[in-house]
């Protein structure tokens, strides 16, 4: 049995005719994929585009996005700005009578902090302490996303979340400390994709995959290229072979796959070899690769696990002192 495949696509408006041909959807019909529609503007050339992709049976999961003024991506600091975003799509999509088969919530770091980081690095730092002790920004963010989720569905969509898999070594940690730091925020969602893009990890992604995609209801694969530019990470796409890899080795782990981007693949030639790529091919899981990832995870476990539990480290630690010295009085005195 194949994987169900679901591409991501993030395009401006001027560039949804020359990837969303009829080839192009044609492709998508044979493999029975789903797209994951990044939706930049609430236009009318992108609502045509989904009124087509509804025509051909193509399922198309609305993934929310924000002006890059608003941070672009869903975090603790643009939760009202995503709430007033769902509102604006709910409108849109009225009018124009389109048809989801869900809706994607992007959880990212703030766009504009990554990029004011990569121009003064120094502004690191700082706004990292401030973000680590800002306990009210969490609380109240969270509750706007859950407020969010709950409209979600009312309306009868599924909702799925993109995240980084890192949520789940804070969760294990039962911490929320990354999550102050980055902005992130871990929800309750139905579908929850994380996003294990080799092209970002090298020379570790195989084995970061590995290590991850067993634990994952969904994970997203890539980058064939495509997507927002941002120059605090280098962007190199996944050659044919690196692709094929991830694919094979995601789907030993897991039945749900992502790939990053439509675009990309279709660039680069990947779309056309996808229809008939062969699943079944030898996998060699990447032992290796997959048991350092895993120390390093335990380890991040552990150092959240102290951070978040400072006040019980800190009395256990003096408990132990005390009952050491009280210990050695005793046997001092029997001597």
């Amino acid at each position: 049995m194949i994987p169900k495949l679901t591409f991501f696509s993030e395009l401006e408006e001027d560039q949804l005719s020359d990837v969303f041909t009829d080839q192009t959807i044609n492709d998508l019909v044979a493999m029975d994929a789903s797209i994951s529609l990044g939706l930049i503007d609430l236009n009318l050339q992108r609502a045509r585009l989904v009124q087509k992709l509804n025509q051909a049976g193509i399922p198309v999961i609305a993934w929310l996005l924000l002006p890059k003024s608003q941070g672009y991506w869903f975090n603790l600091d643009n939760a009202d700005q995503a709430q007033m975003r769902y509102m604006d799509f709910l409108e849109w999509t009225e009018e124009h009578g389109l048809t989801w088969d869900g809706v994607g919530l992007d959880i990212e770091p703030d766009i504009r902090d990554l990029m004011s980081i990569a121009k003064d690095r120094q502004q690191f730092f700082p706004k990292v302490t401030r973000n680590l002790f800002n306990f009210r920004r969490y609380r109240t963010a969270k509750r706007k996303y859950l407020e969010l989720i709950a409209q979600i569905h009312a309306e009868g969509w599924r909702v799925d979340s993109y995240q980084f898999p890192l949520i789940e070594d804070e969760r294990q940690a039962h911490s929320t400390i990354l999550q102050r730091v980055s902005g992130l925020i871990d929800l309750p969602v139905d579908r929850e994709v994380w996003m294990l893009y080799s092209s970002f990890l090298r020379p570790h992604g195989a084995g970061v995959i590995a290590s991850y995609a067993p634990e994952a209801q969904s994970i997203g694969l890539g980058s064939t290229g495509g997507g927002v530019e941002l120059e605090v990470i280098e962007q190199q796409p996944l050659s044919w072979r690196e692709l094929a890899r991830d694919l094979r080795l995601g789907w030993y782990y897991c039945e749900d796959i992502h790939i990053f981007s439509l675009e990309g693949c279709i660039q680069q030639g990947y779309l056309e070899r996808l229809k008939d790529f062969s699943w079944d091919n030898p996998i060699l899981t990447p032992e290796e690769g997959r048991d350092k990832v895993d120390i390093w995870r335990w380890i991040l476990r552990i150092a959240l696990w102290l951070f978040a539990h400072l006040g019980a480290v800190f009395l256990v630690s003096v408990g132990a002192i005390l009952f050491k010295k009280f210990f050695t009085r005793i046997m001092l005195k029997k001597d």
